[in-house]
């Protein structure tokens, strides 16, 4: 399935373009509005044509190399969902993601993959946006559908749903399938975790993987208009709670092997998560680098599509687009 090409639009920490490389597809363009980003894309993937942009004031016309590609792939910022309907709304994601669906007029990409919010799929509240796309998408030859997926079901210690959007034009329509999972059983957070929490000899640390055994709630990266990091909403919170973590920071560093740990005690006596912890619950490997201060770090983790799921997407398109080949080659 290699030879296929792709631009990722808001690109964020690099999160969907990872998926799509691990998936055999091959970028073309990057591009992103924040400096910090930026540098996360470059300093792992110094390869990659990456452009500081937003998206709104993109011209394909000055990047040619844009153009003739498979697919349109845009992990775009959160519509306002159920989770952060008390969010002032500035209307910009919005139009991101109508400056998406234009961009496709430009380029015609054979794919489109946007990926977001549940909601987006669904609620009455981004209806209008959905018929916007499937009429425009659907004049210019593409065959729209739309469905959920829990990052949970490929491989990632999270259970983080999202809402995706796909496009394919009509010759390779029919063979697009949304991706099936083929775990048994989730990865909890202990077993994704227990290594990096004994890293500075930490003996509590398989003690503490053990009672971490079951998959983390969403993280959520909040905005540049908010205050500090920490693991997301009051719910959320109350769940890390039950894992032994204090989840109303993120930590500097793993604990080290003077530690205690007692939940009992309340917060003090808790693990925070680091940043590049935070990255691994979101399937990120080890070995990507996340630029910045620890808030603006955090925020490009929390905010990231998890790679396993751009590869299972990417992989879903790419059988869609070979499909014709592989019609031939059979006959």
């Amino acid at each position: 399935m290699g030879g296929l090409t792709f631009v990722d639009v808001c690109s964020g920490a690099g999160g969907m373009a990872l998926g799509l490389e691990q998936a055999g597809f091959e970028s073309r363009l990057l591009l992103d509005d924040d400096e910090v980003a930026v540098q996360t894309l470059k300093i792992n993937r110094p390869q990659w044509n990456v452009l500081r942009t937003d998206l709104r004031d993109f011209d394909p016309v000055e990047h040619p190399e844009s153009y003739d590609v498979d697919l349109l792939a845009a992990g775009l910022p959160r519509v306002r969902s159920s989770a952060t309907a008390r969010r002032v709304d500035s209307g910009l994601e919005e139009q991101l993601l109508k400056a998406t669906v234009y961009l496709v007029h430009a380029i015609k990409p054979r794919a489109v993959l946007i990926e977001n919010v549940p909601e987006l799929t669904h609620a009455d509240s981004h209806g209008a946006f959905r018929e916007f796309a499937r009429t425009e998408l659907d004049h210019l030859g593409y065959t729209f559908s739309r469905f959920v997926m829990n990052a949970v079901d490929f491989g990632v210690p999270q259970n983080r749903k999202h809402g995706v959007l796909v496009a394919v034009r009509r010759q390779w329509a029919e063979a697009f399938r949304p991706p099936a999972s083929t775990l048994s059983e989730p990865v909890t957070v202990g077993t994704a975790l227990r290594s990096s929490m004994a890293a500075r000899g930490w003996v509590d640390a398989a003690h503490w993987a053990a009672q971490a055994d079951q998959p983390a709630p969403t993280l959520v990266g909040g905005s540049k208009n908010r205050g500090g990091a920490d693991l997301g909403p009051t719910r959320a919170k109350k769940k890390w709670a039950t894992m032994g973590v204090n989840a109303h920071t993120v930590g500097d560093r793993v604990p080290g092997p003077d530690f205690v740990w007692d939940p009992e005690l309340g917060r003090d006596n808790m693990v925070k998560l680091t940043v590049e912890q935070a990255a691994l619950l979101q399937g990120f490997p080890s070995t990507w680098q996340i630029c910045g201060l620890k808030t603006a770090r955090y925020r490009q983790v929390g905010h990231a599509t998890p790679p396993p799921v751009g590869k299972a997407l990417g992989r879903a398109v790419a059988e869609a687009l070979n499909s014709d080949s592989l019609a031939s080659a059979a006959g």
